[in-house]
């Protein structure tokens, strides 16, 4: 992995600020050229220090105003098999595979109730899929941020 100096931390934090920034914006904001913001960030980009590039979308303007977190408990040796019937799934927005009790943790959105309950009765019809357990997102508090992890190697 590419190791990040002052000048890619400052660059990130830019981005982080105004991720629609151009490579001259970028490089007006941070006293650099833009051929040396352009070769960073194609090193950034290169060693996978960026995730992927598409804008947050709320899934509320979509129809999908509720937001879940199903537990999964599944049989190991069928998980992959089980990562791929789930990734069929659209209103799977996102999966991690866990430690603990748990082996996934998959974040839904849905309609109401009634799609809550006929998404999570579409996961336990995979084959594998041992038990699950729901909790209902009651707001999101924190959003994803890696601004204070910049803040603090700068």
């Amino acid at each position: 992995m590419y190791s990040l100096d002052k000048t890619d931390t400052k660059l990130l934090q830019a981005l982080s600020d105004d991720p629609r920034s151009t490579f001259v914006a970028l490089a007006d904001t941070l006293g650099l050229s833009r051929n040396t913001v352009q070769a960073r960030m194609k090193r950034l980009e290169d060693s996978g220090a960026f995730l992927g590039f598409d804008r947050r979308i709320n899934p509320a303007t979509l129809g999908y105003p509720l937001t879940a977190f199903i537990e999964v408990h599944v049989q190991q040796k069928r998980l992959a098999q089980i990562v791929i019937d789930l990734a069929l799934i659209p209103e799977i927005v996102q999966a991690h595979g866990m430690s603990g009790q748990a082996d996934l943790l998959v974040r839904v959105v849905c309609t109401d109730a009634a799609d809550l309950f006929r998404i999570d009765g579409t996961i336990l019809a995979c084959d594998g899929v041992e038990r699950t357990e729901t909790s209902l997102a009651m707001g999101e508090v924190i959003p994803y941020r890696l601004t204070p992890l910049l803040d603090r190697r700068g």
